[in-house]
């Protein structure tokens, strides 16, 4: 049963709670409240103002266990903030599978300070959480896939669309750094978890994933120099940096060039570039597992 009064004030603490810096906006000279505007929270989480302010008042409708997911993520709720939003709207708290679609709000604190800057969240399986602008018109919208499909490393053994940026040359060290990724979190998780599900369904539908998966790959550190073909800017050579979440369930790849350099004015020139489809962005070469492919 919902307590909507309870629900209320939760939010609007929270609300009040963050700061314009925060989640990456400007704070402004004549800002008079403490804490985030409603609007500003609505915005985060692509919601009406309307109905957020409801929310708060209350006498907003009953908000659905997908629109409690926005929500947590929007106002950069804990886990155990998280869980205490879905009880309050009458719902059960969602099981903690180690998915790690939830981000840490640490990772989206340093997220929200990188959006001139190609960065994205992805979790342990390859399923990309959240891009900045520059992330989404350098390697297109990750976001926007489904079911197994979510995850890159499925995608590379089943989609031939994946690979067509990458030199052929280089298809087979990428093939096994993904089974390598993918290894480790099924021996991580277990039988009944995401990464088990899909190498399941990877093993059925791809004959090499299933041959490299047969010798048990292990990944090693990956941090050379990446190559990158864009069909508006050309080519890019970028250097990866990874920032892994302590339950290595998430990572933040950030994406950046040597100053001086082509490529760092290549990539400059991206986040003035409206997104692209994924299927035409650029993919990085030998960028290892935690690269949208």
């Amino acid at each position: 049963m919902s307590d909507r009064a309870a629900l209320a004030a939760f939010l609007r603490a929270r609300r009040e709670a963050l700061q314009p810096e925060d989640v990456g906006l400007p704070r402004g000279r004549r800002r008079r409240t403490g804490g985030l505007r409603r609007e500003e929270v609505a915005a985060l989480c692509a919601m009406s103002a309307d109905y957020y302010a409801r929310l708060e008042q209350p006498r907003g409708p009953h908000p659905s266990e997908q629109m409690l997911a926005v929500l947590a993520r929007g106002l950069r709720l804990s886990l155990e903030e998280r869980d205490l939003l879905f009880r309050l709207a009458g719902h059960a708290s969602p099981r903690r599978v180690r998915r790690g679609d939830h981000i840490n709000p640490g990772m989206m604190r340093i997220l929200d300070r990188l959006q001139d800057t190609p960065a994205q969240v992805v979790n342990h399986v390859g399923e990309t959480l959240r891009q900045t602008h520059p992330a989404v018109a350098l390697l297109g919208d990750g976001t926007a896939y489904t079911g197994l499909a979510r995850s890159a490393h499925y995608r590379w053994f089943t989609d031939p669309a994946a690979r067509l940026p990458h030199p052929e040359s280089d298809h087979a060290e990428h093939s096994r750094l993904l089974v390598a990724d993918l290894h480790g979190a099924r021996t991580r998780d277990g039988d009944d978890s995401r990464a088990a599900e899909l190498v399941d369904a990877l093993n059925r539908r791809s004959a090499e994933f299933a041959r490299i998966w047969r010798e048990r790959p292990v990944l090693g550190p990956q941090c050379g120099v990446k190559r990158s073909r864009h069909p508006a800017v050309g080519t890019l050579e970028l250097h990866c940096q990874t920032l892994v979440d302590p339950d290595q369930s998430q990572r933040l790849v950030v994406y950046t060039a040597t100053p001086g350099t082509e490529s760092h004015t290549a990539l400059r020139l991206l986040s003035l570039l409206p997104a692209l489809d994924d299927r035409t962005a650029c993919h990085t070469e030998g960028a290892g597992p935690v690269i949208d492919v």
